[in-house]
Formats: structure tokens, C-alpha cells, sequence
């Protein structure tokens, strides 16, 4: 089981944005390959601090792990999961500060001393549509996506304006003293490298859109609206940069007859008032096939049947939902005049006067008990 994000900070859940970046800068530090050379425990302790970090530091990705835990970011290398040093130094660099060599820190094999930081490609965004049925039970979906890659032929060479580092600084005398800063080099943008050769269909990053099939396991129990991310596979970026994400949002398709609460799902079942006095039996729709169900003699509308673990897994493994089906006993709106003849003389019989019982729950008892 994964560590909790909170416990590998050392931070409490209500912690703020800036005690959040505190406590992993400190963690960082204390991990970082510079400090302990050739350590193998410290580099993972480093790398999952920094996933920590990555999701902990964004709102909405914090959001979905305070409800859904690890289990948010899933499923085909999305999410946090196995960040590699070069994701850590291309995002998180400039926390540090001049903690390592007055630079920063650079990609991996390089750390500190004004090391060339490598650029990530832009995150692509796509939009993926489920049945009730793929979320119940997973899916693995096969995804057409034009993203930009390196042209064959391309090659680069160093920016002469930062020496490869990526930015430039510039010391300026002020009242105050003399000020070092840095900024991304305007040549090359950050990449620290410039086109030297490409091809003529390139664009002038030496970039090519091309379409790949992405390959996007998703785990049961995702809902509308939930964010996955597939690693590397959106933009490259130019030279020995690392390549952007793939974001996937989950879209539930509406159902004919099952409506989802959560976990629960629930279905009106309508029966006739002949069912309802005799008993029936009724087959209906569930996510995992089609069921029958018995109706027992005198069913009342509104009667609720629960039916154990034939709704959606839950995302944080705590189980499957149920299916709640809803009785509604179905009022004729029209009568022939034997069956109005039949209703009249049962008008005052008393069989069909209401005498409800105490185990019949009124329909706010009902409405309570759903939501309690």
C-alpha cells in the first residue's frame, strides 16, 4: 500500500500552500542526491517526496486525493506515480534556490553546480466518455491522439546566449547593492539548446504532429468529472527536453434506467395494480446484467428493494455500492366500464380501504433514511 502523501511530508491534512512547500523543500534537501551520493533509499525517499509535492501542491489534485485517496490517480501511469528525476527537476527546480551550487538544480546526472535544466513539453487534454458498465468494471480504452514529436533529423546545438544552462543572469547595482537574477534565456527559450538542423515539413522547434494510439487503463469507480493523467504522453519538447502529460477527463454517460448516486445506484421499477395485489416477478437492468427480482403480494409504491453490491465499486476499495430499486405502483388512466364497475364495487370493500401498518414508512421516512 502506498504512503500516505501527508505522513511522507510530515504535514497535517489542514496544512497550508505555503507549509506544504516548506515541508517539502526541507524534505528535498534532506534527500537530494548532492547530500547523499550514490544512496538508493535517499533517491526514492527524494522522488517521493516530490510526488507528494505534486499533488499535494496543486488545488484541484489535492482535492480529489483528500476524497479518493491513492486510488484518484490510477490506472496506466496516471496521476503522481512514478515521477522520474527528470519530471522532479523540471518541475520543482527553482524551490531550492541556491541550496545546491547557487543554480538550483538541473536534470538527472547533473545535479547542482548551474546544471542544464531540461524543458518539458506542453500537456495535452482529451475527453473520454463511459457507460455505467465500463465504470463499474474498468476499462481499458485504445485513444487516437494527434500530439507533437521530434522531427526525424532534427539536431541542436548549445545557445550560445546561456552556454546550455537554460537561463541567464544579470547583476545590476542598485541603492540597495549590488542584485544577482535569473531569468529563462530569451534565445532558446529555457531549452538551453537551439535548432541547428531540421527538416523542411518541421516547425521551427523541429516538431511534427503525428497521431499514436495511447493505450488508457481506467480503474472501476472513476467519476464524472475526475482528472487522470497518462505520463509522457503529450508534447515533446525541443531537444533533450522530457515530454508533456496526457490529462484524461472522465465523462459518465447518462443511462437509460439506472440513475448513480455515488456509489448506489438506483431504478424506478413501475408495476401494475395487479402485480402489486398478486406478486410478480420482474427482470431488470443492472450493471452487470440483467437480474429478476420476486414482488411480493400487497407491494406498496414506494417500497424500496436493495439489492446488495449491484452498484460501483468504490474507487478507494471500500467496497460496491448497492442497487436501490423503487417500486411505483402504476395507476390505470383509463378504464373500460367492466373494470369501473369492478373498482366500484371494491370502492368500500375492505380489502382496498388503506390501513397502513407501522413497518409501511411514510414517504419523508423514506427520504430521510436515503440520505441518513
Amino acid at each position: 500500500m502506498k504512503e500516505d502523501y501527508y505522513e511522507l511530508l510530515g504535514i497535517s491534512k489542514g496544512a497550508s500552500a505555503a507549509e506544504i512547500k516548506k515541508a517539502y523543500r526541507k524534505k528535498a534537501i534532506e534527500y537530494h542526491p548532492d547530500k547523499n551520493p550514490g544512496d538508493a533509499k535517499a533517491e526514492e525517499l527524494f522522488k517521493k517526496a516530490a510526488e507528494a509535492y505534486e499533488i499535494l501542491s496543486d488545488p484541484d489534485k489535492k482535492a480529489r486525493y483528500d476524497q479518493f485517496g491513492h486510488k484518484a490517480f490510477e490506472g496506466g501511469g496516471f496521476g503522481g506515480g512514478g515521477m522520474n528525476m527528470d519530471d522532479i527537476f523540471s518541475q520543482f527546480g527553482d524551490i531550492f534556490g541556491g541550496a545546491f551550487g547557487g543554480g538550483g538544480f538541473g536534470g538527472f546526472g547533473g545535479f547542482g553546480g548551474g546544471a542544464q535544466r531540461r524543458m518539458k513539453g506542453s500537456n495535452l487534454r482529451i475527453r473520454v466518455k463511459l457507460s455505467l458498465e465500463e465504470i463499474a468494471h474498468g476499462v481499458e480504452k485504445k485513444i487516437k491522439v494527434k500530439r507533437k514529436k521530434q522531427a526525424q533529423g532534427t539536431t541542436y546545438k548549445t545557445c550560445s546566449t546561456c552556454h546550455g544552462q537554460g537561463q541567464v543572469t544579470k547583476i545590476q547595482n542598485t541603492i540597495l547593492g549590488r542584485m544577482q537574477t535569473s531569468a529563462p534565456c530569451g534565445t532558446c527559450r529555457g531549452a538551453g539548446q537551439v535548432i541547428d538542423q531540421k527538416p523542411a515539413d518541421a516547425d521551427v522547434e523541429g516538431m511534427i504532429i503525428s497521431e499514436e494510439t495511447v493505450t488508457i487503463k481506467i480503474p472501476a469507480g472513476v467519476v464524472d468529472g475526475m482528472q487522470l493523467k497518462v505520463s509522457g504522453k503529450g508534447n515533446d519538447a525541443p531537444g533533450n527536453g522530457i515530454a508533456g502529460d496526457l490529462l484524461v477527463a472522465i465523462e459518465e454517460e447518462t443511462h437509460p434506467n439506472l440513475q448513480r448516486e455515488g456509489d448506489n445506484l438506483h431504478y424506478d421499477l413501475y408495476i401494475s395494480l395487479s402485480e402489486a395485489a398478486l406478486g410478480s416477478s420482474k427482470e431488470i437492468d443492472t450493471v452487470t446484467g440483467k437480474v429478476r427480482i420476486k414482488i411480493e403480494p400487497g407491494a406498496q409504491s414506494g417500497k424500496i428493494l436493495r439489492l446488495r453490491n449491484k452498484g460501483i465499486p468504490s474507487i478507494n476499495g471500500y467496497g460496491t455500492g448497492d442497487l436501490l430499486v423503487h417500486v411505483n405502483v402504476w395507476t390505470p388512466k383509463t378504464l373500460s366500464k367492466e373494470q369501473r364497475d369492478f373498482f366500484e364495487k371494491m370502492k368500500n370493500d375492505e380489502h382496498f380501504i388503506p390501513k397502513p401498518e407501522k413497518d409501511d414508512k411514510s414517504f419523508f421516512e423514506k427520504v430521510k433514511d436515503m440520505f441518513s
